[in-house]
């Protein structure tokens, strides 16, 4: 298994076309990606984020989706 690279908020952020303060609030809140804690460093996987942006996907406005929010 190769190691995954680890984007910093800033990379993460632009990744999913939202600001770095929408990162941070999901994480207050929860319902954002996972992400990982090393010290204080807060960091996210490539595939971590694919696998959150892949929830969110649906058919209608009215589709609530997988997790039914």
């Amino acid at each position: 298994m190769e190691p995954q690279t680890l984007l910093n908020e800033k990379q993460a952020a632009k990744r999913l076309g939202v600001g770095g303060k929408c990162l941070q609030a999901w994480r207050v809140r929860g319902g954002g990606p996972v992400f990982l804690k090393v010290g204080r460093l807060v960091r996210y996987t490539q595939s971590d984020l694919e696998s959150w942006l892949e929830t969110r996907r649906r058919l209608s406005t009215s589709d609530k989706g997988r997790g039914g929010r």
